[in-house]
């Protein structure tokens, strides 16, 4: 697959480093990062990007408004959350989630099949506490 332009949303900055550096390993670049709703929706509308990433949770705060730019600009994007699908915004239920804390592999294969036809399975890892 070729070099993707990432936007990387998510509010823990030692996640948010390692995701970067875990994105970077598997020969993609992030443009943008953001921790917070107010931060990330205003950068959505003006990074030229090919894919987002966007933490479910930020600080508290559901991510759905910067959800809604991503989808109204007809990027494609997934959500990473700690707890499964859990908390999914309203009108996103269908959207693929990648659980934290997840492994490379899984990283490249949500990205890989979310950029090739945005249809990536629902779940790549096991939330935390799952057997």
């Amino acid at each position: 697959m070729t070099q993707a332009s990432i936007f990387l949303v998510e509010d823990e900055a030692l996640i948010r480093m390692m995701l970067v550096e875990m994105v970077e390993e598997l020969g993609h670049r992030v443009i943008a990062e953001a921790g917070s709703v107010d931060q990330a929706r205003a950068l959505a509308e003006l990074e030229g990007y090919d894919l987002a990433i966007l933490d479910i949770n930020l600080q508290g705060i559901n991510v759905q408004p910067v959800a809604e730019v991503v989808r109204g600009r007809g990027l494609p994007f997934f959500f990473l959350s700690g707890y499964g699908s859990a908390g999914l915004p309203d009108g996103f239920e269908k959207m693929p989630v990648l659980v934290k804390p997840c492994t490379p592999v899984a990283l490249k294969h949500t990205i890989d099949a979310v950029l090739l036809n945005g249809e990536p399975e629902k779940t790549q890892d096991k939330p935390r506490g799952a057997a």
